[in-house]
C-alpha cells in the first residue's frame, strides 16, 4: 500500500495572504464595547486589511445588504479585532466603512452627482483620508445636565441601529399608498394613524435605549424599564433636550457634505456657483 501523503500543517501560500493596509484608531476609542467584543491593541489602532473577493460579492447581495449581515460579516473579516460587530457603536460605523474602503482601493474616492437646476451629471474627486481624519478627532459627550438631572447616553450599537432603521423604513413605506386609488380614504387614514403612532413610539423608544442611567437627588436610575416609564410620562422639554444632544453627538460622528463648485458655463444655464454633495455610504456604490 502506497504510503499516504502527509496533509501540511503549514500552508505555502500564507505568505502570500492580504495584509493589512492601514491601522484604524476608533473614533470611540474603544468606549462602549464590551471586554470581549474588542481586541484593541496597546497603540489603540486596529488593522484593517482590504476585502477579498467575497466580501464584494457580499455588497452585490440586497437581502444581507438590508438587515445589516453583508456589513457585519465584512466588518468582521477586514477588522477581526472588532469580534462582534453588531455589538459596535454605531459612531464608530462610517469611519470603518472609510477605512475599509481606503484599504482596498486607496485614498480617492469618486463621486458622480446631478448639477442643481440643470441636471448634469459631473464627477467629484474626495480624500478619504480627510474624511477619516475629521471623524477620529470627534469627540463623544455622554453627559446630559437638565435641571437637578445628570443624565449619562451612549450612542446605539449596529444592531439597536439596524432594527430601528429597518422599522422606520417598513412604517414608513405606508406613506406611499397615498397615491393608491384601490384603497379607501378611511383605511388610508387609519393606516396612516397608526404608522404614524409607531414611529412616534419607536423615536422615544431610541431616545430611551441611548440613555444609560439618570442621577436625581442622589440617586441612581439605571433600570431601562423605569427610564423607558419615564420618557413616557416626561414633559416634551427634557425629552427634546436629550433628543438634541443624541442628533447633535451623531452628526459629530457622520460624514458632512462638501462644497461642490460649477464652471461659469454651467452657471450662465443656471447652475449654482456652490452646492452641497452629500456622501452617503450606501454599500452598493460605495465599495463599487
Amino acid at each position: 500500500m502506497p504510503k499516504k501523503i502527509e496533509e501540511q500543517k503549514d500552508n505555502p501560500l500564507k505568505k502570500y495572504f492580504r495584509q493589512p493596509k492601514i491601522y484604524l484608531k476608533l473614533p470611540s476609542g474603544g468606549e462602549f464595547y464590551n471586554s470581549n467584543e474588542l481586541d484593541m491593541p496597546e497603540n489603540n489602532e486596529v488593522p484593517v486589511y482590504p476585502m477579498t473577493a467575497k466580501d464584494e460579492l457580499l455588497f452585490k447581495t440586497p437581502d444581507a445588504l438590508i438587515n445589516g449581515q453583508a456589513t457585519v460579516d465584512v466588518i468582521k473579516s477586514c477588522i477581526p479585532n472588532i469580534r462582534n460587530p453588531w455589538s459596535m457603536p454605531s459612531i464608530d460605523m462610517d469611519a470603518v466603512l472609510i477605512a475599509i474602503r481606503l484599504a482596498t482601493y486607496g485614498e480617492k474616492m469618486t463621486i458622480s452627482v446631478k448639477i442643481p437646476e440643470i441636471g448634469d451629471d459631473k464627477d467629484f474627486e474626495i480624500d478619504l483620508r480627510t474624511l477619516l481624519d475629521s471623524l477620529i478627532n470627534a469627540n463623544y459627550n455622554s453627559t446630559v445636565f437638565y435641571n437637578d438631572m445628570e443624565i449619562k447616553i451612549r450612542p446605539l450599537n449596529y444592531d439597536e441601529f439596524t432594527k430601528n432603521a429597518m422599522s422606520t423604513f417598513e412604517e414608513q413605506k405606508i406613506y406611499t399608498l397615498v397615491n393608491d386609488k384601490t384603497i379607501p380614504d378611511d383605511k388610508k387614514m387609519k393606516l396612516f394613524s397608526e404608522s404614524f403612532m409607531k414611529l412616534t413610539d419607536l423615536t422615544i423608544s431610541i431616545v430611551s435605549q441611548s440613555i444609560v442611567s439618570i442621577k436625581v437627588d442622589g440617586k441612581i436610575v439605571s433600570d431601562q424599564k423605569q427610564i423607558k416609564e419615564f420618557m413616557d410620562n416626561v414633559d416634551k422639554q427634557f425629552y427634546q433636550a436629550i433628543l438634541d444632544h443624541i442628533t447633535n453627538q451623531r452628526d459629530a460622528f457622520s460624514v458632512k457634505p462638501f462644497k461642490g463648485t460649477t464652471t461659469e458655463s454651467e452657471q450662465k444655464r443656471g447652475a449654482p456657483k456652490e452646492f452641497d454633495v452629500p456622501i452617503t455610504f450606501d454599500q452598493s456604490n460605495f465599495f463599487a
